[in-house]
């Protein structure tokens, strides 16, 4: 059993590790929470530091999930591997090394899924990609992961998480609460907004940018 918590707190950490903002403060010298829309993941670093920075943040923090699912696993601990990777998405939401002021979990959610349920990934990540193709809004996206996982293990007799992900939907509605009062107001941007790329800003250096 203290192998359990061990495993629940590493992943926690894991989830933790900063990597937008720490991309951001090395080679840009800024703090991405500071600018475009103040969000620390792979789609503010696209909109603010540009593609080559959110490659990278994307890949970590699918690396992230992943490898905080697969702890259970390699130590064989009989717990549901997908319990420790929404642990890592709470540390990248809610990490303590950078204040709690994290991102919005859907890399790190889609890293969790790769190595717990590979099914419940295309679902949920088709969902993600066709709702943002639909609307143009990333938001919407990102709630649908929820709702669509949600859907998934009320359908599916080999998954018994729905109390789970309910709370995970109502939990990234919340996280996206701020885009949900700006879309109210008519002021939240749309995916392909080209005021977006004002918010694009150089490298520390003046453009010897390499990863």
């Amino acid at each position: 059993m203290h192998m359990v918590w061990l495993l629940l707190l590493a992943s926690y950490l894991i989830g933790s590790i900063p990597t937008a903002l720490i991309v951001g403060r090395l080679l840009f010298g800024v703090d991405i929470r500071e600018l475009g829309s103040k969000n620390p993941g792979a789609t503010n670093t696209l909109r603010v530091l540009g593609k080559k920075s959110a490659i990278f943040v994307l890949l970590i923090d699918l690396a992230k999930g992943a490898l905080a699912t697969y702890l259970p696993i390699h130590f064989q601990v009989e717990v549901d591997p997908i319990y420790f990777g929404l642990l890592a998405v709470v540390g990248h939401c809610f990490p303590i090394f950078a204040g709690f002021r994290g991102g919005k979990a859907i890399a790190t959610t889609a890293g969790a899924l790769l190595i717990s349920n590979l099914p419940l990934l295309i679902v949920a990540y088709l969902s993600f990609f066709a709702i943002i193709f639909l609307t143009k809004y990333v938001f919407f996206g990102s709630i649908s992961v929820g709702l669509s996982m949600l859907a998934y293990s009320f359908y599916s007799p080999e998954l018994d998480l729905d109390l789970i992900f309910l709370f995970f939907s109502f939990f990234l509605i919340y996280l996206h609460r701020s885009n949900i009062r700006n879309f109210i107001l008519g002021i939240e941007p749309k995916i392909n907004d080209k005021n977006l790329s004002k918010d694009r800003i150089p490298p520390k250096g003046g453009g010897n940018f390499k990863l």
